[in-house]
């Protein structure tokens, strides 16, 4: 593979196949606090999509994605960073979602339609 000269690259977005926009909506508006930007709907007038804001990113929430893939669900991590952690299990433990797993700089939780979420403090 041939060197390029570095040119800065940042996330755009994540898109993710959720169940319920509703549901997926409560989780990372609700309970993580994204801002939501936009909602699209489909041509009978139902909720499609959901766009939150995530530092610059967008992470959309879509009942339908295009390409390939599996049909449900992903074995991938979405990771958010965080200031404290104590402070968000408590906001997870009060809101009845489960830590899955941690590490000394994170916790991973599921959200409504099983995708891995983690929030870190790990700066790298």
């Amino acid at each position: 593979m041939r060197y390029h000269p570095r040119i800065p690259v940042r996330i755009h977005h994540v898109a993710l196949r959720v169940a319920d926009c509703e549901r997926a909506a409560a989780f990372y508006s609700g309970l993580l606090g994204l801002p939501e930007r936009r909602r699209l709907l489909d041509e009978e007038g139902a909720l499609r999509a959901v766009w939150l804001e995530a530092d610059g990113a967008l992470l959309m929430l879509e009942r339908a994605l295009r390409g390939g893939g599996a049909g449900e669900g992903s074995g991938h991590l979405l990771a958010f960073a965080v200031d404290d952690l104590g402070e968000w299990e408590r906001r997870l433990s009060e809101s009845g979602v489960a830590v899955d797993d941690r590490t000394a700089h994170t916790l991973y939780v599921r959200d409504p339609d099983g995708h891995r979420v983690g929030l870190s403090t790990y700066r790298g």
